[in-house]
């Protein structure tokens, strides 16, 4: 695969940075995951807007004006030859000494790579962590970081209960979204999400079902598994049926109505 690193393309095995980049010693960037669909990138607006935001309130400065990123990005997608695949962008505060704060003109790192699209998921058999909870006060919970501390190790725990999937709970009890998903559930007909102010991360597929369909943000604990008929899972690459959670069957354990016209429609 080829990758865009700070405006060059260059091979992927060639691809390096700084032993000292912030993003690897600090955990200090942003991403985002882009889904290719017949050679096209998907809702890029609504990533770039997200990556934009999440730069303004780091402080990071994106090299690239909107459509220089855009370029980027698609000059990226045809070095790869990609119609069915995944871009991700990575950008990071760029290489500096140690310690915690760091020149405002630092230059940043700018990365962007490319994937084979992978299969789809197996429907989702997911475990309630117990190990860790999102921190809804924090505004990082609103920032897709490059830090994913908090998600893997609500994986590991779902991972040692044989489940393939974690939910996270916020500090009051609420559900706040899957370690790589949004989180919709289907109760007496009604679908439900969780809002932002409960940690749930800002997703681009989250966004763009709320836009076109009727869905309630509500807060919502954990006693909701077993009210509701159905639920799935959405991320920029899927939408997952969600068919049971702690090994009880989520309505009859099979993927639902809802679902199934969810996939049909932005899948």
């Amino acid at each position: 695969m080829i990758t865009y690193l700070n405006g060059v393309l260059i091979k992927e095995e060639e691809a390096m940075v700084s032993s000292n980049d912030r993003g690897l010693t600090l955990g200090d960037g942003l991403f985002e995951t882009m889904r290719v669909r017949d050679g096209i990138l998907e809702r890029i607006e609504l990533h770039t807007n997200r990556l934009h935001y999440g730069a303004a309130y780091l402080g990071i400065p994106v090299p690239l004006n909107t459509a220089e990123l855009d370029r980027a990005l698609k000059d990226t997608l045809v070095a790869n030859e990609l119609e069915e695949g995944v871009l991700r962008l990575t950008l990071t505060r760029g290489a500096a000494g140690r310690g915690l704060t760091v020149a405002q003109n630092n230059p940043p790192t700018l990365i962007i790579t490319a994937a084979d699209m992978p299969k789809s998921p197996d429907p989702a058999n997911a475990w309630i962590a117990r190990t860790i909870s999102r921190n809804e006060m924090s505004p990082l919970s609103q920032l897709k970081t490059i830090s994913y501390l908090e998600n893997i190790i609500a994986r590991r725990e779902s991972d040692a209960k044989n489940a393939n999937e974690a939910i996270l709970l916020n500090s009051k009890g609420f559900i706040a979204e899957a370690t790589i998903a949004n989180l919709f559930v289907v109760v007496n007909g009604r679908l439900m999400t969780p809002p932002i102010e409960d940690g749930a991360l800002p997703g681009v597929m989250r966004a763009n079902i709320l836009s076109q369909l009727d869905c309630i943000e509500a807060s919502i604990k954990p006693q909701i598994f077993s009210e509701a008929s159905e639920g799935f899972l959405t991320n920029s690459l899927s939408i997952r049926p969600l068919v049971s959670v702690d090994e009880a069957p989520l309505g009859n354990g099979t993927v639902g109505s809802v679902t199934k016209q969810i996939i049909q429609l932005f899948g």
